[in-house]
């Protein structure tokens, strides 16, 4: 079923584009800085962000339109909710081992895409049934 893309999931979507864009092209040119800077691998900063490209361009395409489907959007509010969890769960796991300024990073970018899937949800909730 479709739903109307209104200006408030129009601006949210955009954001959550702009902002995951701005992460992947972060991730993409400054892996080799930022790894070292933040006690993350550099080849999982930079696949991080290669993977952010399509997401971006998804989001991206999906906040242009007047109609999108409804599980179009649930789409984007699970991997958004997947991100989070992938995010923490890595800090957790062991399998990294960031300094400070890592978990920091890591933390924030999971709580900045948490409340875009928040955001996201509200959107889809104010659409009529």
């Amino acid at each position: 079923m479709p739903i109307t893309v209104t200006p408030f999931l129009r601006n949210v979507l955009l954001l959550d584009a702009v902002a995951t864009g701005a992460t992947a092209v972060l991730a993409l040119a400054g892996a080799s800085l930022l790894g070292p800077l933040l006690g993350i691998p550099s080849g999982l900063l930079f696949w991080a962000g290669v993977a952010l490209v399509p997401f971006v361009a998804m989001v991206f395409a999906v906040s242009r339109r007047q109609t999108v489907s409804r599980a179009m959007l649930v789409e984007i509010i699970a991997i958004n909710v997947l991100w989070v969890v992938a995010s923490f769960g890595l800090l957790v796991s062991g399998a990294i081992s960031p300094n400070l300024l890592g978990i920091a990073f890591v933390s924030a970018q999971a709580v900045a895409v948490a409340l875009f899937a928040e955001l996201q949800y509200v959107g889809l909730r104010r659409q009529p049934a």
